[in-house]
C-alpha cells in the first residue's frame, strides 16, 4: 500500500493545487467556462422569431435617402410608415444627444409623442447630460449589485420629453470580448436606468415604472408588474439566447410584414453599423437588443443555479480521484475509455440540461481537471513503469536470457519482488584445480583472467539458454538457478540438460585449449530440487536478486561431494524423482553432507 500511494501522490498533488487554484475562480477558468457556454450555444436548434422584426439602413438605404445621419425628417418619415403599417413598439437605437443640424428635431418629435416608440441612451465615461431616469420601486437595495456608469448620454429634452420610452444600448462584453449577457437596470448614482428591452416590455403593457427585490446576495427579482417577474442572476443581467433569428427588412422595402410586430431599426450599412462579438460570431449591435428582448418576451432565462459551481467543483474532485486510481493499475486503453466517457458525458449533460431545462453547467471545469489528473496519473505511471523495466534489464539482462527479460519488462508482476518461498532447481559449477591452473599464471593474471571469463562465458550462455537465471560469479563458481523469477515447469529437466550440454561444451573448449597450448579445465557440478526464498536480497542501498534456503546449501555441497565421487555431475534425489525428462540417471551413493544428519541419495549421469 505504501508503493502504491508514493506512486499516486503526485497526481492527488496535482489535483489539490487544481482544486485550490479553481476556487479562486481565476481569469482562465472563466473564459474556459464562457468559452463551453458559447459551443453549446452554437448547437442549439435556431428559431426564428414570430415577435421581433428588424428594419435596416442598409447600403439601399443609403443610396435612397442620401449620406448618414440623415435629417431627423427621414425618420419622423420612417416611423410613421411603420405606424400605418400596424408595427407595435417601434426601436430606435440612436442616439439623439445634440440638435439636428438640418433642423429636423420638430417633426421626429411630432413622430415619437404617443406613438409607442423607445430611443437610446448610452452609458459613458463622462457626467450626465440629458438622461431619463426611470421609476423603480425598490426592495432592499439593488444600488450595490447593479452595473454602474459614470454618466448616461441621453437624448436632447424635445425628444426625451415626448417619446414613450428611452433605454439604454450599451453591451456588457465578458472578460474576453463576447457578449453573452446583458444588464436589464443600470445605474448612475443614485438613479436607475432600463435596457432597452426592459423599456419595451413596459412602453408596451403601460407600466409606469419596475419593481425590484434585492437582498444580500444581490438581486432576487424584477418585474415590469403588467407583464411578469424577469428572472435576472444577482447582477440584473440575463443570459442572451443567441439561436434566435429575425426576420429582417430594408427601410426602402415595403412594411407589411411588421404588422403586430416589435420593430427594431438598426444600421447595417459599411461604415455606420456597429460590430459585437457573440457566441455566434460577430452580430450587429441592435442584434443583441433584439435578442434580449425576445428571450424576455418568451421567459427563456437562462439560469445558472446558486448551487451549480459548487456542483462542478464536487464531481471534478470526485471524477479525478477516480480516474487516478483507476490509471494506477488498469490498462491504458481503458483509462483512456473513461477519460472520454467522462468529457463525452459531461459535454451532453451540459448541452442536454440547456436545451432542456435552460440551466448553464459547466462542463469545461470537469473536463479540465480530470484531464490534467487523469493525464498526470497515468504519466507517472509510465515513468514508474519504464523505470521499472529498466531496472529489471539492468539486474537480470546479463542473467537471464533476453525472451525472459522482455517478458519480465512485460509484466514485472512476475518478480514478486519483496521475496517469496517456491520450488526450484539450484546448480553449483566450480572448476576442479583451479590452484595449479592459476600458478601457471602466475606471472599473468590477465591471461588467467581472459581464461576464466572465456570459461564462464560459454557455460553462462547455456546455462541462459535454457532458461537459468545466473545467481552470481564466485571466482570460477557459477551458482544458477530455475523457476524464478519466470515461472518454469520443467525447471528440473532444464538444470539437468544445462548440466550435460556444459559438459559437452567444456570438451569442445578443451580441445581450443590443448591447441592453443593452454590448461585444461575441469569442473563439477552439483544440482539439487526443493523450497527456497528468492527474492531482492540485501540493504536498500544495496541488493540482488537471489536465494536463500537448505536446498541450496545442499545443492553447494553436492558440487563439492563431485571430486570425492569422482563424478563431473552429482544430482540430488529431489531432482531425480521430480525430473520428467528420460534421463538414464545411476545411482552413485548415499552421502552425509555438512549441515545433514541425514545421508543424501545421490546420483549422476553416464
Amino acid at each position: 500500500m505504501k508503493k502504491i500511494l508514493t506512486h499516486w501522490t503526485l497526481a492527488f498533488i496535482t489535483l489539490a493545487v487544481l482544486m485550490a487554484w479553481g476556487l479562486k475562480d481565476p481569469f482562465v477558468k472563466e473564459t474556459a467556462r464562457l468559452k463551453s457556454f458559447d459551443l453549446i450555444q452554437k448547437y442549439d436548434t435556431p428559431t426564428m422569431s414570430e415577435d421581433v422584426v428588424i428594419v435596416e439602413i442598409d447600403e439601399k438605404s443609403i443610396e435612397q435617402y442620401g449620406q448618414w445621419p440623415w435629417k431627423r425628417s427621414v425618420l419622423a418619415e420612417v416611423i410613421w410608415k411603420l405606424r400605418e403599417a400596424g408595427a407595435g413598439i417601434i426601436v430606435l437605437p440612436i442616439l439623439f444627444s445634440e440638435e439636428d443640424r438640418l433642423g429636423g428635431d420638430m417633426d421626429l418629435a411630432q413622430a415619437l409623442v404617443q406613438n409607442g416608440v423607445v430611443i437610446a441612451q448610452a452609458g459613458t465615461t463622462q457626467t450626465n447630460k440629458n438622461a431619463v431616469p426611470r421609476g423603480v420601486a425598490k426592495i432592499g437595495d439593488p444600488l450595490p449589485w447593479l452595473f454602474e456608469w459614470p454618466g448616461m448620454l441621453g437624448p436632447i429634452p424635445l425628444l426625451g420629453d415626448n417619446v414613450d420610452g428611452v433605454g439604454v444600448v450599451n453591451t456588457t462584453p465578458e472578460i474576453d470580448g463576447v457578449v453573452r449577457r446583458l444588464p436589464l437596470l443600470m445605474r448612475v448614482g443614485e438613479e436607475v436606468y432600463p435596457s432597452v428591452a426592459l423599456e419595451v416590455i413596459r412602453v408596451a403593457v403601460g407600466d409606469p415604472s419596475y419593481q425590484v427585490k434585492a437582498g444580500e446576495g444581490g438581486v432576487i427579482a424584477l418585474r415590469v408588474p403588467k407583464f411578469k417577474t424577469i428572472k435576472t442572476d444577482q447582477y440584473a443581467r440575463i443570459w442572451l439566447r443567441w439561436n434566435k433569428e429575425f426576420p429582417t427588412i430594408s427601410i426602402t422595402d415595403d412594411f407589411s410584414s411588421v404588422a403586430g410586430k416589435t420593430v427594431i431599426i438598426g444600421n447595417t450599412a459599411e461604415g455606420i453599423s456597429t460590430i459585437i462579438a457573440t457566441p455566434n460570431g460577430e452580430q450587429y449591435s441592435h442584434t443583441a437588443m433584439a435578442v434580449s428582448l425576445q428571450t424576455v418576451i418568451n421567459g427563456e432565462n437562462i439560469v445558472r443555479l446558486d448551487t451549480a459551481t459548487f456542483l462542478e467543483y464536487v464531481a471534478a474532485g470526485v471524477l479525478a480521484i477516480i480516474i487516478i486510481l483507476l490509471a494506477g493499475f488498469a490498462p491504458y486503453w481503458l483509462v483512456g475509455a473513461v477519460l472520454l466517457t467522462v468529457w463525452s458525458g459531461t459535454a451532453y449533460g451540459a448541452y442536454f440540461y440547456f436545451v432542456k431545462h435552460l440551466q448553464l453547467w459547466d462542463a469545461s471545469w470537469i473536463i479540465l481537471v480530470t484531464t490534467i489528473t487523469g493525464f498526470h496519473a497515468v504519466f507517472n505511471r509510465f515513468v514508474k513503469e519504464f523505470t521499472l523495466k529498466q531496472q529489471i534489464k539492468k539486474q537480470f539482462e546479463h542473467y537471464l536470457a533476453p525472451a525472459m527479460v522482455k517478458k519480465l519488462q512485460k509484466d514485472p508482476s512476475l518478480l514478486r519482488l519483496g521475496g517469496e518461498t517456491r520450488i526450484m532447481t539450484f546448480m553449483f559449477s566450480d572448476i576442479r584445480g583451479f590452484t595449479p591452473i592459476s600458478e601457471k599464471y602466475k606471472g599473468n593474471p590477465e591471461g588467467l583472467t581472459k581464461l576464466i571469463n572465456r570459461f564462464l562465458t560459454r557455460m553462462t550462455d547455456i546455462i541462459i539458454k535454457n532458461g537459468g537465471t545466473i545467481d552470481k560469479f564466485m571466482g570460477d563458481c557459477i551458482m544458477a538457478f530455475w523457476n524464478a523469477p519466470i515461472d518454469d515447469p520443467e525447471h528440473e529437466e532444464h538444470a539437468v540438460q544445462s548440466a550435460l550440454e556444459m559438459q559437452e561444451e567444456l570438451k569442445l573448449l578443451n580441445a581450443e585449449l590443448t591447441k592453443e597450448n593452454l590448461p585444461n579445465i575441469n569442473i563439477g557440478i552439483g544440482i539439487n530440487t526443493g523450497e527456497a526464498l528468492v527474492g531482492n536480497m540485501g540493504s536498500d542501498q544495496r541488493f540482488d536478486y537471489s536465494v536463500i534456503g537448505d536446498a541450496v546449501n545442499l545443492a553447494s555441497r553436492l558440487e563439492s561431494s563431485s571430486k570425492t565421487l569422482g563424478k563431473t555431475l552429482v544430482v540430488g534425489e529431489d531432482t531425480v524423482k521430480a525430473a520428467k525428462y528420460n534421463y538414464n540417471f545411476d545411482y552413485v551413493d548415499e552421502i552425509t553432507v555438512k549441515g545433514k544428519s541425514e545421508a543424501v541419495k545421490v546420483y549422476t549421469i553416464s
